[in-house]
């Protein structure tokens, strides 16, 4: 906590990026009551720990700070910190402090691959699925014209199906010309990016299942109703994302089809043959989903490799996509004893930099993806482990029956320690680099919704301030914002009640949780500490969590509580000298009493002040 001397990859304690032969310096802050005889830095060059004296910097009356250089040997260079105290010694590395030898495995991490994109600092993103934001006819009831097949058409309003066939199969007729009429909607809430699940025709209203991906899907408007949304977007200056599943197709591919019908051909190789039935792999073991061979001759030209690939078509005019969300990119090029995720991930991020530096890369990986990232593929993730999980589990509804993401059992309620513990855990495992910009989400179409997993108004409230006062980027899944329900994520996948949007509110849609959305998107907005700082714990209690966000000209503090709660003492030197807490949000008073920061022991509530 404050008590500790603290490192992270914020601008107060290392430059921005790192080049292969560069000395980067890396400060390290210590408390002047620190009983340090000296600070070194451990790097491991080559596979070896090495020992290298830091200097100290600077001393005031409240801390001192030590700084050392890491020669950046390797392209992922790692490093810690050795505190040589009386009695034995410490280390700090991305999880804390330990009195005790420690693995490697959450050192600090330098990263000589460029980081995502400048813009993502201040991005607020925002998931739709198409098929159920927004028609362009304004019709309520069942859609109308020639439907595929496949489809089962549902008026809007209805309930989505949670479970068995109808999940994939309703269809609600949300479409591309919808979501550009709704785009005042987006700004309003403080929205700048949108991501859009996919848009290629498919055999289910979630098209994850592509047939190909040379055109848009009729249903949604094809391909000009696309290049219509990217514009109408850019003119707001607001970027666009698309969604590409690059592990694999649907059973309805026009790949797929002619593989089928013709061992010879080039297709033939893109898919992984067995000897079972249905005589090819599928994704997770389902038919209608054949997993691709990244070892095939071709696939890659196809795919994701140079300007002729599905990757660059799309980012060219008239679409202009700002980047990609890869579907399943954990699993993409992995089967058996093959491994080539990395080198699919680095073509991909090579033929986006090629056309346009300034796109964004972000893989979906809904467990530990440490080793996937900071290696020159993926920008960034969906930040699941180290954001969404953590936060469930703390202000989940006690209780609740609700099944946890991805496991066969329901959420569990656990104090701040354990939320805590496991958002540095997994933060640790990455470079800071990846994490101011990691896509933290409260929940998205793969999950239950935010409000039904929380319960309340007010719990809603302290699982949005997280998200836009935590490092990373702040996703939101289209309807949390005004407290749509559903309880996994086929049954989240509700249409947008635009009467009750339109009118101010009404019984599916909270036009208070809206406003708090929208106000907090202000704040980030207005803060750069909030965007781009540090991250340093002040406070860790069951039902209440402090930290600051620091920029060297700048430092916020927030309080989040969900229940009454005992309150606490903070150092008062965190204060600008002669200077008053700003409270930015929640309204409450910070005092300064005998040398320390009372913390108000109210709750549920957030609080946010600025300090210097």
């Amino acid at each position: 906590m404050l008590d500790d001397p603290h490192h992270d990859g914020s601008p107060l304690y290392a430059p921005p990026g790192a080049a292969l032969g560069e000395r980067v310096p890396v400060r390290v802050r210590v408390p002047a009551a620190g009983a340090e005889r000296a600070v070194w830095l451990r790097t491991v060059r080559d596979g070896e720990p090495r020992l290298e004296q830091a200097r100290l910097d600077r001393v005031t009356e409240h801390e001192r700070w030590y700084v050392a250089d890491v020669l950046v040997h390797n392209p992922l260079t790692s490093y810690r910190f050795l505190l040589d105290e009386p009695g034995g010694y410490r280390w700090l590395n991305g999880r804390g402090v330990h009195e005790r030898d420690v693995p490697d495995a959450a050192d600090f991490r330098l990263t000589v691959h460029d980081p995502a994109p400048a813009w993502l600092d201040s991005a607020f993103v925002y998931q739709v699925f198409p098929d159920r934001f927004a028609r362009s006819t304004g019709h309520h009831g069942e859609p109308v014209g020639p439907l595929p097949d496949w489809a089962q058409p549902v008026a809007w309003g209805t309930e989505p199906a949670a479970l068995g066939r109808d999940t994939s199969s309703q269809l609600f007729g949300g479409d591309l010309p919808g979501i550009e009429s709704r785009l005042d909607h987006l700004q309003r809430l403080g929205v700048d990016t949108l991501y859009l699940t996919p848009v290629f025709p498919a055999r289910s209203n979630h098209r994850y299942d592509a047939s190909t991906f040379d055109h848009v899907d009729p249903l949604l408007g094809g391909d000009a109703a696309l290049a219509s949304l990217s514009a109408a977007l850019h003119a707001r200056r607001m970027r666009l994302v698309g969604d590409l599943t690059t592990n694999h197709t649907g059973a309805g591919h026009e790949w797929f089809v002619r593989a089928q019908a013709d061992p010879s051909s080039e297709e033939a190789r893109f898919y992984y043959r067995t000897d079972e039935a249905p005589g090819y792999v599928g994704w997770l073991e389902h038919a209608s989903l054949p997993k691709l061979d990244w070892s095939a001759p071709g696939l890659a030209a196809r795919m994701v490799d140079g300007p002729g690939s599905v990757i660059a078509r799309w980012m060219r005019a008239p679409y202009h996509l700002d980047g990609w969300r890869i579907d399943v990119a954990n699993m993409t090029g992995r089967y058996g004893s093959q491994d080539q995720t990395h080198e699919v991930a680095k073509l991909i991020r090579a033929t986006m930099r090629a056309h346009d530096p300034d796109v964004v890369l972000v893989s979906e990986h809904f467990h530990d993806a440490g080793s996937d990232m900071g290696v020159g593929g993926w920008h960034v993730n969906m930040n699941y482990s180290a954001f969404t999980r953590p936060v469930w589990s703390w202000l989940v509804e006690p209780d609740s029956t609700l099944p946890f993401v991805g496991m066969p059992v329901t959420v569990p309620r656990r104090g701040g320690q354990a939320m805590v513990d496991s958002m540095r855990d997994f933060d640790s495992a990455v470079p800071w680099s990846v994490t101011r910009h990691q896509w933290n989400m409260l929940a998205s179409h793969d999950t239950a919704r935010l409000r039904t997993v929380v319960g309340t108004r007010e719990r809603a409230e302290l699982a949005a301030a997280l998200l836009f006062t935590y490092p990373g980027t702040p996703v939101v899944f289209a309807g949390d914002e005004g407290g749509l329900t559903g309880a996994n994520g086929e049954h989240a996948r509700a249409s947008m009640p635009w009467d009750e949007i339109d009118a101010g509110g009404g019984p599916r849609w909270d036009a208070s949780t809206f406003e708090t959305y929208r106000r907090l998107s202000a704040l980030r907005r207005s803060s750069g500490a909030l965007r781009t700082g540090g991250l340093r714990w002040a406070v860790v209690t069951d039902d209440a969590v402090a930290f600051l966000r620091e920029t060297p000209d700048e430092r916020v503090l927030v309080l989040l509580a969900r229940t009454p709660w005992q309150g606490a003492l903070l150092p008062g030197h965190l204060l600008a000298p002669g200077a008053t807490a700003q409270n930015l949000y929640g309204g409450a008073e910070l005092p300064l009493v005998d040398g320390r920061l009372v913390l108000p022991a109210d709750g549920p509530g957030v609080q946010v002040w600025r300090l210097a």
